[in-house]
């Protein structure tokens, strides 16, 4: 059967190849398991299942297939099956086999289990905000949220989920883009506070593709801001980003309080500033909405009819209730079965040979 779609290039994943092989980065156990096999000159050739336990969309296969292909003592005697960056997996789904000699793959399993892990994390967390969302934007903003080292594979997980923008050049790095942003508060806080200004300075500065959107929370007045804004920079003005925080309310807000919660990015001020934008004329104004929001959040203001536009969404990827870790288990010995109580082999005839 012809693959579906074409994979990644292991190259992309510029992994530490000799590391890796020689068990730097995994669990011990799995280390002295192959000295043992290599020392007793034994070489069973086994068949590995690997599946989740949860209802899943599925990342860092690609990844995973890369350390067989790298890393493997030799790639030319492993059959790899597998499913695809992005697919829907059924919890004990099997996601991938790998079968040979038990020695020429026994150490990697943390490592291609721990990529499994983490990218179906961020992927599936991304994917739930995307449905929530639909059909809106979704900007992926949690790079500040962990360690740099994650962001490439975290920024492709994302990708293949329907997130329409990264934060960071690394985050889009494996599919060739870069990444996209506002006018932050820190350039504002450089020009003396001044929003108008510190945004007259990206339009000066930044091409023209460059999607101009402006954070307008600085001085906690949102549509004051937003107009200010429009006004002095017109068509070039792409969208406003609302990111007030959740302990403070808007100015405009204020004599609206009573009957909804009036901290941070809340509908009414979401209303508030696209009522005043489009009273102006500035219907072409987008508004981007971030702080705080989650899977409910997202879905609470898209059945209350919010006109935003766009989602950024953060530290709420990492997270989710999921047990996104995936498990590895010897199923068959020399073509015999030969599996743990409870851990028989399971076919599925999803996964596709890897070439």
């Amino acid at each position: 059967m012809s693959a579906r779609r074409k994979r990644l290039d292991p190259a992309i994943f510029h992994l530490p190849v000799e590391r890796m092989r020689e068990g730097y980065y995994s669990d011990k156990y799995f280390v002295r398991a192959r000295e043992v096999l290599l020392a007793d000159d034994h070489h069973p050739r086994v068949l590995m299942q690997v599946f989740g336990k949860a209802h899943a969309y599925l990342g860092g296969v690609d990844e995973a297939i890369a350390i067989l292909k790298l890393c493997a003592s030799d790639w030319s005697t492993l059959e790899v099956r597998a499913l695809y960056d992005g697919d829907e997996v059924a919890p004990w789904e099997t996601v991938m086999t790998i079968e040979g000699p038990y020695d020429a793959f026994a150490h990697l399993e943390t490592l291609y289990l721990g990529v499994l892990a983490r990218r179906t994390r961020v992927g599936t967390n991304t994917r739930l905000v995307v449905e929530a969302a639909r059909p809106k934007e979704v900007m992926f903003f949690p790079a500040r949220h962990d360690h740099w080292l994650v962001q490439t594979g975290d920024g492709y997980a994302a990708h293949i989920a329907g997130a329409i923008g990264v934060s960071t050049d690394a985050q889009a790095s494996w599919w060739g883009s870069e990444g996209v942003g506002t006018v932050p508060h820190g350039i504002i806080a450089a020009y003396d506070g001044d929003t108008v200004l510190a945004t007259q300075k990206f339009a000066q500065y930044m091409p023209a593709h460059v999607r101009l959107i402006t954070l307008v929370d600085f001085d906690n007045d949102c549509v004051a801001t937003s107009l200010a804004i429009a006004r002095v920079l017109g068509e070039r003005l792409y969208g406003v980003r609302l990111d007030t925080s959740e302990t403070l309310v808007d100015k405009s807000v204020i004599p609206q309080m009573g009957r909804f919660r009036p901290t941070g990015v809340n509908p009414q001020l979401v209303w508030n500033v696209r009522r005043a934008l489009d009273d102006e004329g500035f219907q072409n104004v987008k508004i981007v909405v971030s702080g705080g929001f989650t899977v409910e959040k997202i879905r609470q203001f898209e059945e209350a009819g919010v006109p935003v536009d766009a989602y950024g969404v953060g530290s709420s990827l990492f997270g989710g209730q999921g047990r996104f870790d995936f498990t590895a288990d010897v199923v068959r010995v020399d073509g015999k079965p030969c599996a743990k109580v409870g851990r028989e082999y399971r076919s599925n005839p999803r996964l596709e040979v890897v070439n």
